[in-house]
């Protein structure tokens, strides 16, 4: 078979042929059809994030693809099923946190002594097949197109499972800062959940984009979200945290501020607003696998499309400098079939 590599730090992406994995109990084989380029891949890449894998390596936390060999004991997959790959496969199961029986989610990822981590600790879905347990894939709802899947299984999932994390009331407003990735993504779960739904975008260029994603009222910065009559639920999805801190101004009073996207800078919030206004600052990712379920079946029902940019495995080297140069709209997905 044939896999995008990391040759080294820094270094471009690279398309070598290997041997497809063996699958050992518990696993099933998938031929990879879509893989997306998350943020992830990029820090990994760029050194900004290690999970302790020396290089070369094989990314990928966001494929899709159809099961082509079973594994011995694997009874809840077959031969023909759509799938897509869950980031976190498993804990270690003996560390202290294991043992607290703790779900599956990004808490477990962040403080399971070894867990693991598709595409960042072991081979990852940038490649023609890839083994995994049976247990670490979902189902594709039928007529998710597999380049549309590919984001949902991270971003997707982050986006609807933050939402969800804010527990949104009837009649209540979401604001969404940041319109890139995850944020195309957010306005349009937003949109779909009957909610009146706020983007915040400083750049022009994506004003009126907002709006033809769903979004009701679009504002530059916190100051006119606030003027605009402000949001009960602010979902943060890029990686500025400045830019989350700006829009804290237009939060209502007992609002939930939802951080999602990583920034490497400074987070830093004015205490007495905080304090005198009984906000809610709440850390999130992937919060469960029923959620990613239900983001996958609400994108099936044509209420959610991701907008993707397909690349062949070939041109992946261009795909993945689309991707780190923030060119990508919204997400670069390399095509495997």
């Amino acid at each position: 078979m044939q896999s995008v590599v990391v040759p080294g730090l820094g270094q471009p992406w690279e398309l070598r042929s290997a041997d497809v994995p063996e699958v050992r109990a518990g696993q099933v084989l998938v031929r990879v059809h879509a893989s997306g380029i998350c943020g992830t891949d990029v820090w990994i890449t760029e050194g900004k994030l290690s999970f302790g894998v020396d290089f070369p390596m094989r990314l990928g936390h966001e494929g899709v693809g159809e099961v082509v060999a079973v594994g011995e004991g694997v009874t809840a997959r077959s031969v023909g099923d759509r799938v897509g790959l869950l980031t976190l496969q498993s804990g270690c199961g003996t560390c202290a946190w294991c043992r607290r029986a703790e779900p599956l989610d990004f808490v477990t990822a962040a403080n399971c002594a070894q867990p693991v981590l598709t595409g960042m600790n072991v081979d990852g879905a940038h490649a023609d097949y890839v083994a995994i347990p049976a247990d670490a894939t979902v189902p594709l709802p039928d007529g998710l197109p597999y380049e549309h899947a590919a984001p949902l299984m991270c971003i997707g999932y982050t986006a609807w499972s933050g939402l969800r994390r804010a527990n949104p009331q009837p009649g209540e407003r979401i604001a969404v800062s940041g319109i890139g990735g995850m944020g195309h993504l957010a306005i349009q779960y937003a949109k779909a959940s009957g909610l009146t739904t706020i983007a915040v975008t400083g750049s022009p260029e994506k004003q009126e984009l907002a709006r033809q994603l769903g979004a009701d009222i679009v504002v530059a910065t916190g100051a006119e979200l606030r003027e605009a009559g402000g949001a009960d639920i602010l979902l943060h999805t890029n990686s500025s945290n400045s830019a989350a801190a700006d829009a804290l101004q237009g939060v209502a009073p007992r609002g939930r501020v939802v951080l999602m996207g990583i920034g490497f800078d400074t987070f830093a919030v004015p205490n007495m607003p905080m304090i005198m206004n009984s906000l809610q600052l709440l850390g999130s990712a992937h919060n469960g696998t029923r959620y990613l379920v239900e983001a996958l079946r609400i994108a099936a029902e044509g209420k959610v499309t991701p907008m993707v940019e397909t690349y062949d495995k070939n041109r992946a080297a261009e795909a993945y400098q689309r991707a780190a140069d923030g060119k990508a709209r919204f997400r670069s997905v390399i095509t495997y079939a």
